[in-house]
């Protein structure tokens, strides 16, 4: 059934953002914007009780101008100042100790951040505590990586005649950009690496999801020397634009789509100076063999595609069912899919919410309809499926999907559930292997010899092959990447400290001079990088 739209905003629910209302972090300051600023509407609505919704509005967000983003890039610049700067030159004890000064004040901001995360982007309250505490984690996580990571480079190397110390060295300025799905660990899985390697930051908040972020700026103004972070908000063609021109970003990290990633690298004048370090779309595949325990493939393939609505670049976005199991896992999926309680985000239970994208449920009707009138059914119908609620989208099981149709080859990246048929096991190979993505795959199956097979025909066309599991990034210990149109470079707590840094060397000749030298200079901590020093 479709969710009821409440007439009021509940008090208890709502959140103040008067605070925070148009704020921006440049230079170590925060602002409060004077020019114009965009309403945040949420994708919860208000029943205005004559038959219309009328979209809840938040709070305001600063549409900064080109002068003012590069007047935040020129901040990190003087933070960075050609690599001589406070930031990343200082010990990478006394950063991490910044680190850990803020994700102390991170979480005096948890209710407000939590309470954003659901009215600005719909996300379920269990579901908005669990970004907000796993991202708490992650930094955690990355401070004890980093931790280890000096333990290990504090040693020196004697090889072939030379003795020399091998670091981690910041890379310069990075610009940081969000997505929207997971506005706050997403970023924060970029943000929180590329500064405890020493790099200055501007990071780009996402048109949707912004707003939350805005009551930790006092936290990270209070943790970070001036200019070391800085946050802008603002279209991207506008705020983005001259900020890559200007030729002064040494790394990207972005979470979007490939068509952007390949536009902004575009406006870098000198690309061969420009790392970038990307997660973008993805169309991962589920594949149901038939020695498949059916009753667990649906749990994970309902859990794996419509978690968060399924607008995660992990979701399950296709599924390949044995033509011999065809029947029975679709009857089951459509029960399983069918079950799921819509409602708004604080209601206890509820799993399907709004949606927080403008005209998505539209866009989604478009992918539907274009497979119906290629052969395909919206099998759920009945109970409700493909049915629109203003930003509501009630989750679509469309089947059999052809290949001719949009759903097989674009990612939905919503409530849209696509199944198609397989026969052979080369059918998933060829897919595998035409497909412009390659991030993930989820395979239910109990035949090892299937298994096996599978594995190695597809091990090369993805990063992650998930055994009877749904698609997923966690846990952050474990590489995030993709092929092809899904990913450069990869993230991890780990991976991510060495994508935002380059491995430099000291090196001497191993003489009796030179050892005593370089001891002299490590016993009196003449220098910061010849060090071999450690706090932890």
């Amino acid at each position: 059934m479709l969710p009821t739209f409440p007439h009021a905003v509940p008090p208890e629910h709502a959140v103040d953002t008067a605070a925070w209302d148009a704020t921006w972090l440049v230079g170590g300051a925060i602002e409060r914007w004077s020019g114009p600023r965009e309403a945040v509407r949420s994708p919860v609505c208000v029943d205005d009780g004559a038959g219309g919704i009328t979209p809840v509005v938040l709070g305001h967000t600063p549409q900064l101008d080109g002068v003012a983003a590069l007047e935040a890039l020129d901040a990190a610049r003087t933070a960075w100042s050609d690599g001589r700067g406070a930031w990343p030159t200082m010990r990478a004890g006394e950063r991490i100790e910044r680190l850990e000064q803020f994700v102390t004040e991170l979480g005096k901001v948890r209710e407000p951040v939590v309470r954003l995360l659901m009215w600005e982007i719909g996300k379920a309250r269990k579901d908005a505590e669990s970004e907000f505490d796993r991202t708490v984690v992650y930094v955690r996580d990355t401070i004890e990586a980093a931790k280890e990571l000096d333990r290990a480079s504090s040693r020196f190397a004697l090889d072939g005649g030379f003795l020399g110390q091998i670091r981690r060295a910041p890379l310069g300025t990075v610009l940081c950009m969000g997505p929207f799905n997971y506005p706050l660990n997403e970023t924060y899985t970029t943000l929180i690496p590329a500064l405890i390697m020493g790099n200055t930051v501007v990071s780009k908040l996402p048109k949707l999801g912004a707003l939350l972020h805005l009551p930790i700026l006092e936290a990270l103004r209070a943790a970070f020397p001036p200019g070391v972070v800085n946050v802008i908000q603002g279209d991207g063609a506008t705020v983005i634009g001259p900020i890559m021109a200007r030729g002064d970003v040494d790394c990207l990290a972005f979470i979007g789509s490939s068509r952007v990633a390949n536009l902004l690298e575009r406006q870098h004048p000198r690309p061969n100076r420009l790392r970038t370090i990307s997660g973008l779309e993805a169309k991962n595949p589920a594949v149901i063999l038939p020695s498949a325990d059916l009753d667990l493939a649906v749990a994970e393939c309902v859990s794996g595609a419509l978690s968060f609505n399924g607008q995660r670049c992990t979701a399950i976005k296709l599924i390949f069912v044995h033509e011999s199991i065809a029947e029975a896992f679709v009857a089951r999926l459509v029960a399983a899919v069918d079950a799921l309680r819509a409602g708004m985000p604080w209601e206890p239970g509820v799993t399907l919410t709004p949606l927080p994208e403008p005209g998505k449920p539209a866009h989604l009707a478009q992918l539907v309809d274009d497979a119906v009138a290629r052969g395909a059914h919206v099998v759920n119908a009945s109970g409700g499926g493909g049915r629109i609620h203003g930003t509501f989208y009630r989750p679509a099981v469309v089947y059999p999907v052809p290949p001719d149709a949009r759903l097989f080859q674009e990612e939905q990246f919503g409530p849209v559930v696509p199944v198609t048929t397989f026969r052979e096991l080369d059918d998933i190979d060829r897919f595998m292997r035409a497909s412009p993505y390659g991030q993930q795959l989820a395979l239910f199956g109990t035949d090892p010899t299937e298994l096996g097979r599978l594995i190695d025909a597809t091990c090369n066309a993805v990063c992650r092959i998930n055994l009877n599991t749904q698609c997923r990034r966690g846990p952050d210990t474990f590489p995030f990447t993709g092929r092809k149109d899904s990913a450069e470079g990869t993230l991890s707590v780990s991976d991510a400290l060495r994508a935002f840094s380059i491995r430099a060397v000291v090196a001497a000749a191993r003489t009796d001079a030179s050892e005593a030298l370089v001891g002299e200079i490590v016993t009196r901590r003449l220098s910061s990088f010849l060090s071999t020093d450690f706090l932890f």
